[in-house]
C-alpha cells in the first residue's frame, strides 16, 4: 500500500473552524467522489484539536512550538497502480480540480507532502 501523506496548514486568512468544516464537509466529499477515478482506496483526515497538552508534550521532546492544522492520508494499492490510474485523462482533470479546491483553504507553501509505504503492525 502506498500512502500520500499531507501535513496541512490552513491559509492565514481562513478561520480555524471554517477550515475544519470545509476540509471535512466540502473537500472531503470531493475526494470521496473522485476516489475511483484517481485509484484511491482509502482517505483519512486527521483534524488537530486543542487539548492543552500539546505544548507539554512538545516541550518534553524538545520539539518546535508550531504545528499543523491536520494531516491527510490518501492510499493507493501500489505505486504502479497510482501512476497508471493518475495518468488517465479523467484522473488528471480531477487532480487539477482538487488542487484548485485545496488552494482555497490550504497554505501549500507551509504544508508538507510525501509518499510512504505503510506497514500495519497492529
Amino acid at each position: 500500500m502506498i500512502d500520500v501523506v499531507m501535513c496541512i496548514r490552513r491559509k492565514p486568512d481562513v478561520d480555524a473552524d471554517e477550515f475544519h468544516r470545509y476540509w471535512l464537509a466540502e473537500h472531503g466529499e470531493r475526494v470521496k467522489r473522485a476516489a475511483a477515478t484517481i485509484g484511491a482506496v482509502r482517505y483519512v483526515q486527521y483534524h488537530t484539536i486543542d487539548t492543552g497538552l500539546e505544548a507539554i508534550v512538545q516541550e518534553s521532546r524538545g520539539g518546535p512550538a508550531d504545528r499543523f492544522d491536520g494531516i491527510a492520508v490518501i492510499s493507493f494499492l501500489s505505486l504502479d497502480d497510482m501512476a497508471a490510474k493518475g495518468a488517465e485523462p479523467d484522473a488528471l482533470a480531477i487532480a487539477e480540480q482538487l488542487l484548485a479546491d485545496e488552494s482555497a483553504f490550504i497554505d501549500h507553501a507551509t504544508s508538507l507532502i510525501w509518499f510512504t509505504e505503510h506497514h500495519d503492525l497492529l
